[in-house]
């Protein structure tokens, strides 16, 4: 795996088209016994529609790219049959939600999810309802996951205006800090209380990370490079 890149940006123009995926037609028949097979191990997995990624494009501060629809198995399989199809991507946003004294707070995926135990901010690979004529709304996309896994509103933080994103071999995370007024402490007991709540929470645990000393390895690679170059002025 190459060393994830890192863009900052300040504008997503992310479009959708009717492009068919080649991949998701001609292994149909694998892709469904395949996910018929994970469905036994979780049955609480929906093979749903979403959106994927190829030609991601950097200009100065703005990300393009162009997304499709396929579904869910037809991604899953394409992840963990080691990504056969080089020329698309997973691109997805996360809130990187912050604590007024600088911890970042994180989500442990529950163990019914095709991600269990995967510690990260709240995601969720694009679906339909983030279409918007023929634009994606990664932004809105954020803010959906946000109040769907933590139950926090655009009333509970601040957005930042920028993106970054962490670009690896296989995915493009855009990521957008998002700040609390609530210390992290605090801010971690709201957010278990909420999940406590919920009916079919997706999270199992919050954790807070305020140093690379937090770091576990059930973080994906692009969460680690953020919150790296997060925590680089204050090293410096």
């Amino acid at each position: 795996m190459t060393v994830p890149a890192i863009h900052r940006v300040t504008r997503l123009d992310l479009f959708f088209s009717d492009w068919r995926w080649p991949f998701a037609e001609q292994r149909r028949a694998e892709i469904d016994a395949y996910f018929a097979a994970r469905r036994v191990e979780k049955p609480a997995m929906f093979n749903g529609r979403v959106l994927l990624a190829r030609h991601p494009l950097f200009t100065g501060e703005r990300l393009s790219t162009e997304y499709f629809e396929t579904d869910f198995a037809s991604f899953l399989a394409w992840r963990d049959w080691g990504f056969s199809d080089r020329d698309v991507l997973n691109g997805f946003g996360m809130g990187a939600l912050r604590s007024n004294d600088g911890a970042f707070v994180l989500g442990e995926m529950g163990p019914h999810t095709a991600n269990a135990g995967r510690i990260y901010f709240a995601a969720g690979t694009p679906d339909l309802n983030d279409v918007r004529g023929d634009t994606v709304d990664i932004a809105g996309s954020v803010l959906r996951e946000v109040e769907e896994e933590l139950g926090l509103t655009v009333h509970d933080f601040r957005s930042a205006d920028e993106w970054c994103c962490v670009v690896t071999d296989h995915a493009i995370a855009m990521m957008r800090v998002l700040t609390s007024d609530l210390p992290g402490d605090v801010l971690r007991q709201k957010l278990k209380a909420n999940l406590a709540a919920q009916a079919e929470p997706e999270l199992s645990d919050i954790h807070l990370v305020r140093s690379i000393a937090d770091f576990t390895p059930t973080m994906p690679v692009f969460v680690t490079a953020f919150l790296e170059a997060q925590f680089e002025p204050a090293a410096g």
